[in-house]
């Protein structure tokens, strides 16, 4: 399978042996009821196969992987009719961790991608709250800072 990053409703899932060894537990659930027709949010699962990718090629993504990514986040935009890094509308995503088996506690997750010190003002102006807004923005600055960074939440904490 050529196909590293497949949508929560695609059909090409049917052709994968073990679907959790591929997807995940969470990726193969979310896979699966959206084939089904129940209510999932718009999404896709990265492979469980590109972290040996990312590993073999120095922890970097190739440029198959991205377009891959793209493809699908254009998907998600068109389906929920916003953008990711608009001004205006921006689309927010998240990102969580998954595993063949079950780990509760053990996985990460950020929230509220898309938000910067730019989109953070469209949020508000979308919701008419400011304070939702910025709140939203703290925690996906706690939420990165902590997963990609390393950063200890504590040091965020003394500082709220």
């Amino acid at each position: 399978m050529n196909k590293l990053i497949l949508n929560f409703k695609s059909k090409e899932i049917k052709k994968i042996k073990n679907v959790k060894n591929f997807l995940g537990g969470k990726g193969a659930n979310l896979s699966e009821m959206g084939r089904m027709g129940l209510p999932v949010p718009p999404g896709f699962t990265i492979s469980t196969k590109v972290c040996e990718i990312f590993y073999r090629d120095k922890k970097k993504l190739n440029s198959n992987l991205i377009s891959q990514i793209k493809k699908e986040l254009k998907i998600i935009e068109k389906d929920v009719n916003k953008k990711f890094g608009d001004l205006k509308n921006p689309l927010l995503l998240s990102v969580r961790s998954g595993a063949r088996v079950s780990m509760p506690g053990m996985m990460d997750t950020i929230l509220n991608l898309g938000l910067n010190d730019k989109t953070v003002a469209a949020l508000a102006k979308k919701t008419s709250n400011g304070r939702f807004a910025k709140d939203s923005y703290r925690r996906f600055i706690q939420m990165y800072g902590n997963v990609v960074m390393g950063v200890e939440g504590y040091h965020f904490e003394e500082l709220i």
